[in-house]
């Protein structure tokens, strides 16, 4: 018989792979990539058909640490940076990979300010 954590680690996967299928159904698009721990947020661009990642950006990264702000300001600061950044390399549009997470707080606010800084999903 298998452990509650088991399981929960279990559901995680399958969560995270039936989001990545259906990204990767979408085309050759380059992949907008989110990821978050306890304390901080990661965002990548990723071109799946080379297998390297174009640019990527977290609340590690000195630029946005500088900024004292609550984690949800960062969220969005994050998104606009990545899509500054995808501008500068000839991006317009990217398929949005929230990974295991709903949409909701603050994966929503990184796709918001993903938006506003000018990419579309």
């Amino acid at each position: 018989m298998e452990s509650g954590r088991k399981k929960r680690e279990i559901a995680r996967k399958r969560r995270a792979q039936r989001v990545r299928r259906r990204v990767r159904r979408s085309g050759n698009k380059i992949r907008l990539c989110v990821n978050k721990s306890n304390t901080n947020l990661y965002v990548q661009l990723i071109d799946d058909v080379k297998g390297e990642t174009l640019a990527a950006f977290s609340t590690l990264t000195k630029e946005i640490q500088a900024e004292k702000k609550s984690r949800k300001e960062l969220a969005n600061i994050l998104g606009e940076k990545i899509a500054v950044k995808a501008k500068e390399k000839g991006i317009d549009s990217v398929v949005f990979d929230r990974g295991r997470w709903k949409y909701h707080g603050l994966i929503a606010q990184i796709a918001e300010g993903a938006r506003s800084g000018g990419l579309q999903f």
